[in-house]
C-alpha cells in the first residue's frame, strides 16, 4: 500500500479507537518538530499493524494494553485504556489481561497499570 493511502487508513482507524477529539488534540498540538513522527505513527502503527484483518480491534486492543502495561508505559496505556468503548474489549477484558501481566510482566507492573485503570474508568461516564 502507497504511504499517502497508508496514512490516510492509518487516521481513519485512529479516529475510530481514539475517538475523534483525541485525534482532532493531537493534531492541532502537532509542530515542525514531531510531524514527521506524527505521520511515522499513523502510517506504521494505525495504517499498517491496527489495520490489518487477522485480529479484530478488541484483540488488537487486548494484545496493545498488555505489552505497554509490561513495559510500563503509562501515558500510552491510559490513552488504551480510555480507548477500549471503542474497541469492543470490556473492563473485564483489562481485569483479565492485567493477570497476565503480573504473572509473565511481574506483580509490579499489573499493579501500576490497574490502578491506572482504576482512575481511568472511574473518569468514564457509564455506557
Amino acid at each position: 500500500m502507497p504511504a499517502q493511502d497508508r496514512y490516510e487508513a492509518g487516521m481513519k482507524v485512529r479516529r475510530e479507537v481514539l475517538g475523534e477529539a483525541h485525534v482532532a488534540r493531537a493534531e492541532a498540538n502537532k509542530t515542525a518538530f514531531d510531524a514527521d513522527f506524527q505521520r511515522f505513527i499513523t502510517e506504521t502503527a494505525w495504517g499498517s499493524l491496527w489495520s490489518r484483518p487477522h485480529f479484530t480491534r478488541r484483540e488488537r486492543s487486548l494484545v496493545t494494553i498488555a505489552l505497554l502495561a509490561g513495559l510500563g508505559r503509562e501515558e500510552e496505556l491510559a490513552l488504551h485504556f480510555r480507548a477500549i468503548r471503542n474497541t469492543g474489549a470490556s473492563e473485564d477484558d483489562v481485569k483479565e489481561i492485567l493477570l497476565h501481566v503480573a504473572v509473565y510482566a511481574g506483580v509490579p507492573a499489573a499493579n501500576s497499570a490497574i490502578r491506572i485503570a482504576k482512575t481511568i474508568f472511574a473518569e468514564q461516564p457509564e455506557s
